[in-house]
């Protein structure tokens, strides 16, 4: 377990060092929020005239059936969002892993001439979560037990689909069916590799979110209103520059996984030695 831990750590370690290389890899989950928020606006309005936000936090009657074709349409567009910049990143790190120097107009480029299938993948993820969403607005607490534990296995299962689809001329479905079958072979490093350095950045938030707690204090202290919109603003600042460089290792991790599962070259900035034996068949 403690030697698991330590490859994949090498793993998340070696991310880091293919972003300080590509620091313009920061700007893919960066336009991604941006348009995620923009999606979330023009999907607002209408869903909050149909009381589809208040649907969607009752355990009773549920959403009406205009509801959930709204809700389903604005989970598609939202998965559509993350799958396109995602793949753009993933694309991005992979010229990198193989040597290159990529730019953000390579990701984009590369993001795009996959965007029949991302679209065909956000349709698939968007009406699992609909299913599961009905999961647990019907079936009570069982059902929010039974879907958030298909819902967390879904998320293992896909966590290499953007991967494979970037570096594979495949569907949406062979790719759902190609990235749970490298999860079952490398699905130790794929947790323990996910869960750490979803620990690793919780640490990060939450020494961020104090240390901004005790700025505003401070200003507070101050009795003044600049200080106190400083304190505020800095903290804000500070959350979402650790958000954006949580999401972007969390691509060079993904893309790097895969490479290394499907093909075990070298790479720079990683342990070839240790990775084969990470990736072998278990």
């Amino acid at each position: 377990m403690f030697e698991r831990l330590s490859r994949s750590w090498n793993l998340v370690k070696a991310s880091a060092s293919v972003l300080q290389q590509d620091k313009e890899l920061l700007l893919f989950p960066l336009i991604s929020t941006g348009a995620l928020i923009l999606v979330t606006l023009c999907f607002a309005l209408p869903m909050l005239g149909l009381g589809a936000f208040d649907g969607l936090s009752r355990g009773g009657n549920g959403l009406s059936t205009a509801g959930y074709v709204v809700a389903f349409l604005f989970y598609f567009a939202q998965y559509f969002v993350i799958f396109f910049f995602n793949a753009a990143l993933v694309g991005a790190a992979m010229i990198r892993l193989d040597g290159g120097n990529p730019t953000v107009r390579d990701g984009l480029r590369i993001a795009t001439s996959k965007i029949s299938v991302i679209a065909g993948y956000a349709l698939i993820a968007a009406t699992v979560g609909m299913i599961l969403r009905v999961i647990q607005e019907r079936v009570g607490f069982i059902g929010k037990i039974v879907g958030g534990l298909i819902g967390m296995a879904w998320n293992l299962a896909t966590y290499l689909v953007v991967p494979v689809l970037v570096a594979r001329n495949v569907g949406p479905v062979e790719a759902v069916k190609e990235s749970a079958s490298i999860f079952k072979e490398t699905w130790g490093e794929n947790v323990v590799g996910q869960v750490g350095l979803g620990a690793a950045f919780a640490f990060i938030f939450a020494c961020v979110l104090i240390f901004g707690i005790f700025l505003i204090a401070v200003a507070a202290m101050a009795h003044s209103a600049f200080l106190i919109g400083l304190a505020i603003m800095l903290t804000v600042l500070g959350i979402a520059i650790t958000a954006l460089v949580q999401a972007a290792l969390a691509g060079i991790y993904s893309a790097a996984l895969y490479r290394y599962a499907t093909s075990g070259k070298e790479t720079l900035g990683f342990d070839s030695g240790a990775m084969k034996l990470a990736f072998a068949p278990k």
